[in-house]
C-alpha cells in the first residue's frame, strides 16, 4: 500500500498515479450503445458505467466487493466555542458506529458494503488554529498514512465518510482558504449552531485565515485541517494507486480532499461525490471543482452517508450496463 514520506511529493504523484484506461471506457460506451434502450436514455446511470469502467480497466466494471471508511478526529478548534455539542460526543458516535446503531451502519448493511471506523487519537486533539497550526507536517503524514493503509486493495469501490465535533467549522476554513471569497458564505450551521455559534464560527476562521493563509495546499491543511481530513486525504491516494473507484460524502468529506484537488486537479479523477449536502459551501464547493454530486437529498449528516446512499445508484447504472440484453442478443431491431 501506498506510504507518503513528505508532503512535497503530492502533487507530483499526479504524474506517476494510474490514469483512465480510455480503451475500456470506450468498450464500454460501444455496449452501452448495443443495449435494448435508447442511447443515452438512462442519463447519468450510463455515464456512471463508464466511469467505473475506465477506473477498473474493463468493459464490464462491478462493484460486488464495496469498503466504507469512516475516520473521526478532534479538534482544539472547539476552543474557541464553534460547536453547540462537546467533543466526547466524536467518541460517543465512534462506538455507535462500532455498534452497529448510527445510519452508515444501516445504509452500509443495505447497499452491502464492509464498514470500519477509525478513530484518530481522539483523546489528542489537533491544535487551535487560531492560535498556531493545527498539526505539524509529521502529524499529517501519519493521519494520511493510516487513511492509506485502511483502504482494501482488493475492493472495487471505497465510499468515504467522516466524524468529528467542530470539523464542519475546520471544512469551511479550507475552503476558504483554497478558494477564496467570503467567509460567511463556507460557513454553515453543522450539527446546529444558532445565530452566535454561526458568528463564532466566522470569527474564529477569519482569524485563523489572517494566521494561515497563503501557503500551498497541503500546507494549508496541515495548517486548518484535522486529522480525519488528513486520513480521508491519504485514503483516496491510495485508492487512486489501486485503480479504486471513490464515492466521496458531502461537504466535510469533499472539504477534506480540496488540498488535492488545489494541489493538483487530476489527484480526485477517480472520485465521484455522492451527495449535495445542505451545508450551503457544499454547492459552491463543487462549483469551484466542476463537480455535480450523484444525490441532491437535503441531507447534512456527514458519517459516510451520502456516499453509502449513492453506492446503491452506481450497483444500479452497474446491473443495467452488465445485465441488459443488447439488441442482437433480445432479438430486438436496434435504431
Amino acid at each position: 500500500m501506498m506510504r507518503l514520506e513528505s508532503l512535497s511529493q503530492v502533487a507530483a504523484l499526479a504524474d506517476t498515479l494510474p490514469v483512465a484506461d480510455k480503451a475500456a471506457r470506450a468498450a464500454a460506451a460501444r455496449r452501452q450503445d448495443s443495449l435494448t434502450k435508447p442511447p443515452g436514455s438512462l442519463g447519468r446511470l450510463e455515464e456512471i458505467a463508464l466511469f467505473m469502467a475506465a477506473w477498473q480497466g474493463t468493459e464490464r466494471p462491478r462493484a460486488e466487493r464495496a469498503q466504507a471508511l469512516v475516520f473521526a478526529g478532534n479538534h482544539g478548534l472547539c476552543a474557541q466555542g464553534v460547536n453547540p455539542f462537546p467533543q466526547e460526543v466524536t467518541a460517543q458516535m465512534v462506538a455507535n458506529f462500532r455498534a452497529g446503531g448510527a445510519a452508515i451502519n444501516q445504509l452500509c448493511r443495505v447497499n452491502g458494503a464492509a464498514l470500519s471506523v477509525i478513530a484518530l487519537d481522539l483523546d489528542r486533539p489537533t491544535a487551535d488554529f487560531t492560535t498556531g497550526p493545527a498539526m505539524t507536517g509529521p502529524e499529517v503524514l501519519e493521519a494520511m498514512n493510516r487513511g492509506s493503509a485502511a483502504v482494501d486493495p482488493q475492493a472495487d469501490i471505497l465510499t468515504l465518510g467522516e466524524m468529528g465535533i467542530g470539523n464542519s467549522t475546520v471544512s469551511a476554513a479550507l475552503c476558504a482558504a483554497l478558494f477564496g471569497g467570503e467567509v460567511a458564505d463556507w460557513v454553515g450551521r453543522g450539527t446546529g449552531s444558532d445565530d452566535a455559534g454561526l458568528q463564532r464560527k466566522i470569527d474564529a476562521i477569519t482569524r485563523g485565515l489572517a494566521r494561515h493563509r497563503g501557503r500551498p495546499p497541503l500546507e494549508t491543511l496541515a495548517a486548518l485541517g484535522g486529522r480525519e481530513q488528513a486520513a480521508i486525504c491519504g485514503a483516496v491516494l491510495a485508492a487512486r494507486a489501486a485503480r479504486i473507484p471513490v464515492i466521496l460524502d458531502g461537504f466535510i468529506c469533499t472539504a477534506a480532499v480540496a488540498p488535492l484537488f488545489a494541489a493538483d486537479p487530476r489527484l480526485l479523477d477517480h472520485c465521484l461525490v455522492g451527495h449535495l449536502s445542505l451545508e450551503p459551501g457544499h454547492r459552491k464547493l463543487l462549483a469551484a471543482m466542476g463537480r455535480t454530486a450523484i444525490l441532491d437529498f437535503d441531507m447534512r449528516l456527514g458519517e459516510g452517508s451520502g456516499a453509502a446512499l449513492a453506492l446503491g445508484i452506481v450497483r444500479a447504472a452497474l446491473a443495467c450496463h452488465n445485465g441488459m440484453a443488447t439488441f442482437a442478443d433480445a432479438g430486438v431491431a436496434g435504431a
